[in-house]
């Protein structure tokens, strides 16, 4: 059964299709139409109906999102593309593509990639983190992703961080989420509280690699604060794996740092979730939204 998953950022919407096997078949991206809903509704539609003409094949469709599905209104909430909220995506999507589509937050496609056929396949509970401009994750259960009844399922990055200071305010109206300390601009803040330069979170990095004291600092407060966040996460879910993304999940040693740290946190004597980078990186989220449709049998 063909698949399109697309992923539509707040940038670029992206849609590939893969077959059965998870082998690309097809791939496009485009720029998405600033602030303008119904364009966005129609580039994405327009994108899927491309690829299944240059396939000569109708797919099931998944789509990727910024925020959720309200399950009062069925419109997005929690969006950062801001024109998405208070809109009904999944029905508009629907209408013009004449089928029923699945419709996920990124980060859970994320999750759903990454346990399907990535770092994480044959375990039965993934977490996936996004860390990034902004933190999310998602949770899946064997294969299927949890939505959560509030449509909030795997929303870390807006839990308070313990141990710290009240922080900065955040996006969501309150103080100190993970989110802010833990996202790529959280971790560059971080580093010029403490008397550091004007540089974001990958030269931080790579400038600590090379030796650069302060820039270690920061790497270090950086490791034991998601070394907590994490841990909190392990007390409530247990996964057996949780998968890295977004650009700060390239910083190689957290998967050694952050578990020789958890463990401090966890409610256990021993830790047996396993930290592991992604196997299909940037493509993750835009292979998970063909994936909200699982595989079935005879596939």
């Amino acid at each position: 059964m063909l698949r399109i998953g697309v992923d539509l950022g707040g940038t670029k919407i992206e849609a590939i299709a893969l077959d059965g096997a998870g082998c690309v078949l097809a791939r496009e991206r485009i720029a998405t139409p600033q602030n303008d809903y119904m364009a966005t509704v129609m580039a994405v539609a327009g994108l899927v109906e491309r690829i299944e003409q240059s396939l000569g094949d109708r797919a099931r469709v998944g789509v990727g999102t910024p925020g959720a599905l309200s399950a009062v209104t069925g419109c997005i909430k929690n969006a950062n593309s801001t024109c998405l909220n208070g809109r009904p995506l999944l029905r508009d999507l629907q209408s013009v593509l004449r089928r029923e589509i699945r419709l996920a937050n990124d980060a859970n496609c994320f999750a759903v990639s990454e346990a399907t056929d990535g770092s994480a396949r044959g375990a039965g509970t993934v977490f996936g983190v996004i860390l990034g401009t902004g933190v999310g994750g998602g949770l899946v259960i064997h294969g299927r992703v949890l939505s959560g009844a509030n449509a909030i399922a795997g929303e870390w990055g807006h839990n308070p961080l313990a141990d710290e200071e009240p922080g900065s305010p955040c996006y969501c109206g309150r103080t100190g989420c993970v989110e802010t300390w833990l996202s790529g601009p959280g971790m560059a803040a971080d580093h010029r509280r403490h008397g550091g330069e004007a540089i974001d979170a990958a030269t931080i990095s790579a400038r600590a690699e090379a030796g650069d004291v302060a820039c270690e600092a920061s790497f270090q407060r950086y490791a034991d604060r998601l070394s907590r966040a994490l841990a909190s996460v392990i007390n409530i879910v247990d996964p057996e794996v949780i998968v890295l993304g977004g650009g700060l999940s390239s910083m190689a040693r957290l998967y050694t740092e952050v578990p020789a740290r958890w463990g401090r946190h966890v409610f256990s004597d021993q830790v047996s979730t396993r930290l592991l980078p992604p196997l299909h990186g940037d493509s993750s989220g835009v292979r998970g939204a063909a994936w909200l449709w699982p595989m079935e049998d005879g596939e």
